[in-house]
């Protein structure tokens, strides 16, 4: 029996580098029928505004794994990435790129002998990658940054059990707690809750900036990594720069139901149709998807012969020894399809399950919905408005008084998040947005009808940008102060 999968070429150099790596597969006897799907930039530009048409959409939902090429978004057209609505349509939830030192292929440390093995783990749905964005006034962009405890939950605990099943002893969590005191601080809180369930591993945390420079200091301390979105997207390009480039940089992003297992790196249009693009990530990355569905056999072959073929000096033209001639891509692929069976004098890699076991594939009822506590006890205790002016902080503080009732009072106005009003710096500069805070007086109970009250009564004064409600929960306040508060 074959095992069925979605196939996507990509566009640029998509289906050149698909064709070798889908030739490799067959030479190794890998257990795949494809189901070719219509997916990139032409698609786009025929008007489909998801970059795919509904049929792709039907095949991959049904079949639950999809293996795709790079694709490209046409740029100034206001449309969304197909590769990251692709990844968050469809839950998958965890992005993990392995980086490792191949021989054949230099880089600063691999000339130093330091060798590299590490694992990142990054958050795929959540963070800026939302795509809330809003213009408040023609000076102010504002942009939505969301994480959720469950969705922190699930990368964290698939961070975990891929460093279990890889036999990792360390895993550290990238943030930047320090500055995103909630958002970044409840990533933090989830991580370590969760590493209480797995003594067997070594739980540290690292501020992202700090973090960075390690890594391109020494690299070699750092087994695996889990960062929210953001961070993870920069953190992990950063690593494929220390193995060689995102040539190199295999990609998996694992779902409940659904997979995708992708090259990252672009289309490079400037050498489409000629046949000499590097297909290394993308068979990397097939690699990962076969241990995925089972097949560590036939994964462990071809990334040996791939190993081999590199270590023998075989490269394209982006990279290896520039005194040995390079070889197209058709011939890179002949080359990998005739080393099987061999295995790298470095690096052999054994059989063995390093991906998460496939997903149970199914096809929900209804859309799933994690609330992780029913029991929180929630406190509404006051409101933040937008307002756009410009005006003066004490002009300012003046209309927000009159609009004070029995049971608001005005507690601060801040700029760009520094506070301004009841004290500032007449250095702070200002833009024409700022964010006025009133909270419940002592004694009083508010109710979401007077908290938007008050922010209609400003608006007879001023243009209201938008507004947010200030809760605890727990007793615990869920708002951040102005920087000077």
């Amino acid at each position: 029996m074959k095992t069925k999968i979605a196939v996507a070429k990509g566009d640029g150099i998509g289906p050149e580098i698909m064709a070798a790596v889908l030739r490799i597969f067959e030479a190794a006897n890998v257990p795949l029928d494809y189901e070719y799907v219509e997916m990139g930039k032409s698609y786009f530009d025929a008007g489909h505004s998801t970059g795919m048409t509904a049929a792709a959409k039907e095949t991959i939902e049904r079949l639950g794994l999809l293996f795709k090429g790079p694709m490209e978004t046409p740029k100034g057209k206001g449309v969304k990435s197909i590769n990251v609505t692709a990844r968050k349509v469809w839950n998958t939830y965890a992005n993990q790129r392995d980086f490792r030192s191949l021989n054949g292929v230099d880089t600063v440390f691999s000339k130093a002998g330091i060798p590299i093995n590490l694992t990142i783990v990054r958050e795929n749905i959540e963070d800026t990658y939302g795509g809330i964005e809003h213009l408040l006034t023609n000076d102010v962009a504002v942009g939505r940054r969301i994480i959720t405890r469950p969705g922190s939950a699930q990368v964290i605990r698939y961070a975990f059990e891929m460093a279990r099943r890889k036999g990792y002893t360390k895993l550290a969590c990238g943030h930047k707690a320090n500055i995103m005191k909630l958002t970044d601080g409840l990533f933090l809180e989830t991580f370590y809750e969760i590493a209480m369930e797995y003594p067997d591993i070594e739980s540290s945390d690292i501020i992202v900036d700090d973090l960075c420079m390690k890594l391109v200091s020494r690299p070699e301390i750092f087994q695996a990594i889990v960062l929210t979105n953001l961070q993870g997207d920069i953190v992990s390009d950063l690593c494929a720069g220390l193995v060689g480039g995102l040539g190199f940089a295999p990609s998996a992003n694992i779902g409940d139901n659904i997979s995708i297992f992708e090259a990252v790196h672009g289309t490079a249009p400037d050498i489409a149709g000629r046949g000499i693009a590097n297909p290394t990530a993308l068979l990397l990355s097939g690699i990962l998807m076969l241990r995925y569905l089972g097949f560590t056999t036939a994964a462990a072959n071809i990334e040996n012969s791939l190993l081999y073929t590199l270590e023998q000096g075989i490269h394209t033209g982006d990279f290896g020894d520039k005194a040995v001639a390079s070889v197209n891509t058709e011939t890179f692929a002949d080359a990998v399809i005739a080393n099987l069976g061999q295995v790298p004098a470095k690096g052999e890699v054994i059989a063995q399950p390093d991906m998460e076991v496939k997903a149970n594939h199914d096809h929900p009822l209804k859309n799933k919905l994690t609330v992780t506590s029913t029991t929180t006890t929630e406190e509404m205790v006051g409101v933040d408005v937008f307002v756009e002016s410009s005006k003066q902080p004490n002009e300012l503080a003046e209309i927000a008084q009159s609009k004070q009732t029995d049971i608001f009072k005005l507690v601060m106005i801040s700029n760009r998040g520094t506070q301004v009003w009841p004290t500032g710096s007449i250095f702070t500069e200002l833009v024409n947005e700022y964010r006025i805070r009133f909270e419940k007086k002592d004694g009083t109970e508010i109710t979401q009808k007077e908290i938007l009250q008050i922010a209609a009564e400003l608006s007879e004064d001023l243009k209201v940008c938008s507004v947010e409600f200030l809760m605890k929960f727990d007793g615990k306040i869920g708002y951040t102060l102005a920087q000077g508060q």
